[in-house]
């Protein structure tokens, strides 16, 4: 009886796994405020960031301040600044401003509509397709987007410009997830498959 039992514990234990939530982790860098007026994945420095951070979905940074104060305004944590000082400088000084990538996966489905609020631009690409947000400077503005690509889950890249002083502001309502996320039909199918084989192990032992 002890394998069917440790099989069910590590049964358990995958399907708590897969239900279970994780952050997400953003990357930050310190540029010139000409290239953070173009949050394109074209300009993210090949050089390591300044700082990393991990943070859960959805994205809501509205504090303007330090890199620390913005980061803490959108609930971040596990910061790690690489760069001495960076997390005590202005978001945007009007010289130097910040360029934020966030990457993994993310649930969507056809017709689904979502509202983004952005202070500068930004480019959020879902399954390589690009959704058209305005990438170059702008005051804070909302805008309710509909997805129409295909439904499930899908690698995402987001890139997020800071630059020219003043307000500072990301906000975007989707579950963004690090990884894929089993559906809970594919968690029940898992399980059934576990219990059948705890069935066929058992009617063999009584043979």
């Amino acid at each position: 009886m002890k394998a069917p039992i440790a099989a069910l514990g590590v049964a358990a234990l995958f399907l708590a796994s897969t239900a279970q939530a994780t952050p997400i982790t953003g990357r930050l860098w310190a540029v010139a405020d000409a290239i953070a007026g173009n949050a394109i994945p074209a300009n993210i420095p090949a050089a390591p960031p300044n700082v990393t951070f991990d943070v859960n979905a959805p994205l809501n940074f509205t504090n303007p301040g330090t890199v620390a104060q913005f980061l803490a305004s959108g609930g971040a944590f596990n910061i790690n600044a690489l760069t001495p000082g960076d997390l005590t400088r202005l978001v945007s000084n009007g010289v130097i401003g910040t360029l934020i990538e966030f990457t993994g996966f993310v649930t969507v489905t056809n017709g689904q509509q979502f509202t983004v609020t952005h202070d500068d631009g930004l480019t959020l690409i879902i399954g390589g397709v690009n959704l058209g947000f305005f990438a170059g400077p702008t005051p804070p503005i909302q805008q309710t987007f509909t997805y129409t690509g295909p439904s499930g889950n899908f690698p995402f890249q987001l890139v997020y410009g800071e630059c020219c002083s003043g307000s500072a502001v990301l906000q975007i309502d989707l579950p963004f997830q690090p990884a894929a996320v089993p559906e809970p039909a594919s968690m029940v199918l898992v399980g059934s498959g576990v219990l059948g084989l705890l069935a066929r192990r058992r009617a063999k032992a009584r043979q």
